[in-house]
Order: structure tokens, then sequence, then C-alpha cells
């Protein structure tokens, strides 16, 4: 299951030609309804394909019998009665499909179904975490199914992608799959002891906005000077032109490399290829289109998220982009009842670069508190805060398992009924009280903690002048700590964990950060000018 970029051109074409031949084809599926499948329990199921205009198309399994006529290009959709979950001694089931032609799907389970999207932090592998040995080879699942689709961005939707279910029994399978997916299905999966699918999209260096279908953005004027520079970027854009760049850069870099080589010095690194920003993941839409499209509809229980990297020089609009992609998935899914609002969980971004002497400004924070801004904003979000697992040096941190784990809690707990902790500590309220500010918390557990030393670290204030300077703080009580510093006599704003790579160390009693935050609202230095 290793992910493939496909070049936008051929898969368009393909699919733009599989389309036309609909009229001449036999009954076709597309790669999300196939053997191995998990359908989401206790929801409509929606079944779809292609066949020929006018053919009635019937879908039978566990008894029910649903038919319907594919229209004029060839699409047909049948909504099957919700199913009851595959109880653990319970055989697979199958699927017969008729038309034109019939097919017959083997080996299906009902259970719980999960998107695994965002950017390279989702899409990181097992291969690449912590044991990929030990996790892989002991990671035998017949009953958790896995489907991951293939890069590729391009503006035209489209309605298929190559790929397949598959058991998660192979090791090299494994390996290949998201690790924060992997792992987080594979919690439900034992814990809850149901079938459990996912599919991961994920793609590296990502942007939110790729991920929106592009006309939603064009009509908002909030999102203007995005898409005018995107709008000039694609008539300007020659990718010819950047490669025949790349190839002069090579050959300076060889001329350069030799002679390091030849004096016993370190060469210096290679220039890396251009990727075309045409068909790339930042262009807005070209996701939505390429990745996401194909799977709409699909039954699902919800999503989880791990992104915001590629956005962090633009926190101040990501508090907006954010919550409206969210919006819009559900919008496109179009779930039924309660379901509509489906549960969307994600990883707040992790503590990375270098630590700085001094409290200052951070685009990095500003993302943070536009992720957590995101749960006031819309229901049924969570958010697992990861400020202590990160790597200064590697954007890419490798301990995904207690990424998936805290992500996890809030499914187990707000989907699946059980009496978990599972939201970090986050700011309430702030009180100055002479030289000092009380500051209050809500979701500490039975109490704040520290990690590490006893010491609470993590804490800056700053008085009228609005210069930050580190603080003493010492917790007061189960959920107070009081911050105060020698050199601000009158504080006017607190802030705890502001800074890419932040040293902090408060937790609750169940053993969750506290949730980075601040308690001013000075301009943000990702704020247009």
């Amino acid at each position: 299951m290793t992910r493939r970029t496909i070049h936008p051109f051929l898969l368009g074409t393909t699919v733009a030609l599989l389309s036309l031949s609909a009229a001449f084809a036999e009954l076709r599926l597309p790669a999300i309804v196939g053997d191995n499948m998990v359908l989401q329990r206790d929801l409509p199921c929606r079944i779809w394909g292609w066949d020929n205009p006018g053919v009635t198309v019937t879908v039978e399994i566990a008894g029910q019998k649903k038919s319907a006529k594919a229209d004029a290009k060839g699409k047909w959709l049948v909504t099957l009665d919700p199913l009851p979950v595959t109880k653990p001694d319970a055989p697979p089931l199958a699927m017969k499909i008729s038309g034109s032609s019939s097919r017959e799907l083997k080996n299906i389970l009902v259970g719980e179904v999960w998107i695994c999207s965002g950017q390279s932090n989702m899409g990181f592998t097992v291969a690449s975490s912590h044991d990929p040995d030990i996790e892989s080879l002991s990671s035998k699942f017949p009953r958790l199914r896995l489907i991951s689709v293939p890069q590729v961005g391009i503006q035209e939707p489209q309605d298929d992608f190559k790929g397949q279910w598959e058991e998660a029994t192979n090791p090299e399978l494994i390996k290949q799959f998201s690790a924060v997916g992997f792992f987080y299905g594979r919690l439900l999966h034992q814990i809850l002891d149901v079938p459990v699918g996912l599919i991961d999209n994920a793609w590296g260096g990502s942007a939110a906005e790729a991920w929106v279908r592009r006309d939603i953005l064009e009509k908002d004027p909030f999102y203007k000077t995005l898409m005018d520079g995107w709008r000039e970027r694609e008539k300007t854009y020659n990718h010819e032109a950047e490669l025949e760049k790349h190839k002069a850069a090579m050959e300076k870099w060889k001329t350069a490399a030799a002679q390091a080589k030849a004096k016993e010095m370190t060469p210096p690194k290679p220039p890396r290829a251009p990727t075309n920003a045409l068909t790339g993941q930042h262009r807005p839409g070209n996701l939505y289109c390429g990745v996401l499209h194909p799977t709409i509809g699909y039954g699902i229980r919800g999503a989880i998220w791990y992104q915001g990297e590629s956005n962090s020089g633009r926190a101040f609009e990501y508090r907006k982009l954010f919550p409206l992609m969210i919006r819009h998935w559900r919008d496109e899914w179009s779930l039924p009842g309660a379901a509509k609002d489906f549960p969307f969980y994600w990883v707040q971004l992790a503590d990375y670069m270098a630590e700085k002497p001094e409290p200052a400004d951070s685009g990095w924070a500003e993302l943070r508190e536009a992720q957590t801004l995101t749960m006031s904003a819309l229901p049924n979000t969570g958010q697992a805060v990861i400020i202590d697992l990160g790597e200064g040096k590697d954007i890419h941190p490798k301990n995904k398992r207690d990424v998936a784990e805290r992500l996890a809690r809030w499914a187990l707990a707000k989907d699946y009924g059980l009496q978990l902790p599972h939201r970090s500590p986050e700011f309430k309220e702030m009180k100055v009280e002479g030289n000092r500010a009380r500051v209050t918390f809500d979701h500490v557990g039975a109490g704040l903690k520290t990690f590490d030393v006893e010491d609470v670290r993590g804490f800056a204030v700053c008085g009228e002048d609005k210069k930050f300077v580190w603080a003493t703080a010492r917790i007061a009580n189960t959920n107070t700590v009081l911050v105060s510093s020698d050199t601000v006599p009158k504080p006017v704003a607190v802030r705890y964990a502001w800074a890419d790579n932040p040293v902090c160390n408060l937790y609750s009693s169940d053993d969750l950060p506290v949730t980075p935050f601040r308690t001013d609202d000075f301009p943000m230095i990702t704020a247009p000018k």
C-alpha cells in the first residue's frame, strides 16, 4: 500500500474516458466500494457506481435488496438501510451487485469508519515511527481494514482512485500506512471490539485551502488576497522553466561538490527539485478534487486531522479557514440526522524549532491558538494537545502512539460513551490581584500538577508596555495558578507555552498537558499588514 503520486493529467484523462465509455461498459464500482471494505454501522450506507444509462442496478446484502436506475451519465446510487455491527464470532458479509453484469463483493464487515487526513505528520508511516518492526510484526488484525488514496492534485473533481481495502495482517502493508491513523484505529478496534475501517488520504506539506472546494473560497472576500495571488501564479507559472533552472543549479552543485571533495570538505546539499505548483498540494481546491472527492458520501463515523504546519505563517487566516474547511466537509458528506455534524478531531501543532531565551511572538503559537478557537466555533470537535511530544530538530516527531492515544480518548469518550479523561486543561479566566495574576483553568481532572520538576515553567507576564518577561508561577489550588514577576508591578496579560518550542511542564492530574494560551488580544504577527 505504498502511497503513489499519480500525474493528474493522466488520471483526469483516464477517469474522463471511463466516464465517457460508461455507456458502452459493464457495471463498474469505485475503489472505495470493494472486497474487504468496512461499512459504517447504524447509518444508511450509500453504495454507488456506473453502468449503462437507464440500466436498473440491484444491491443485495444481509437480507436487503435495493435498486436504482443509472442516470444519463451512467451513475447510480443505492442507499442501504442501517446495518448492525458485525459481531466478533459472526462471518463476514457478501454483497451482490447486479446490472448489465454482476459483481460479488466478499469479506465485508460492518463497524466504525474514520477518515485520516492532513499533511505529513498524518501521512508519516508506521515504518518511520518508533519500533516499526515490533509494531508491524505484532499487528495481526483481520477485522481492522485499511485503504489509501493516491496523491492527486487537480482542479476537476475526480470520481475514483486506484486503491483497495486490505486487512491489517501484512507487516509490509502496515508499515506503509499512516502511523497516527493505524495506532488510532487499532486502539478503537481493541477497546470497542468492533471492526474498524481507516481511509488515509493525507498529503505531506498540504495547505488547508487545498482541501476546500475552490468556488467556496472564490466567493468569500476574506480570501481575496489568497485567491488573487493564486490566479496570478496560475497565469505566470512555467514548470518547464523551473525544471531548466533546477538543471542549471544541479550543474553548479556538481562542480561545488567535486571541489569540496577534493579539499576533503563536506559537500553542499544538492538543490531540491521543483514540484509543479499547479498539480501540487497547496493550490486551492486541488486536494478536494483529487483526493477527497472520490470518497465523499461513503459512510463514516468521523475524521481525524493532523495539519497546520503549512499554514503557520497565516495563522490569522486559519482562524476562519480551518472551521470553514470542517463545515465544508460536513456539508459535502451530507450524512443524515445527528451524523451530519460528524466528529472532527485534530492534533494541535507540536513543539518544534529552537528554544528561545526570552518570551517572543510566534507564528506557531498563533496557529495553535487558531486550532484551539475552532473547538468553540464548531460542535463535535476536539483537540489533542501534544506540546510535550515534539522534537526541536525534526518537524516530524516519531512518537505517534501517544498522539493517536490522545485523539482516541476524544472518540472513546464523546462518541462511544466511555468515561475517560480526554480534554487538556484550558484557560478559563484571569484576575489581577495587586502585583500578581490569578489564572483559572477548566478541565483539570482532580487538579493541576507539574512534570519533571516542582517549579511551574512556561509562563510569561507583561505590564502596560506589552513587553513579556518570564514569570514565577505556582499552583495555588485545584484549578488555579498564581503568576508574577518582580519586574512587572501591574500585570496586564499572561501567556503560557507561547513559543515555537516552549519549555513548559503544567499538566492535569490525568497527564494531559495544559493547552498553550494567551490572555491578551495584542495584534497577531500573522495578521495582514
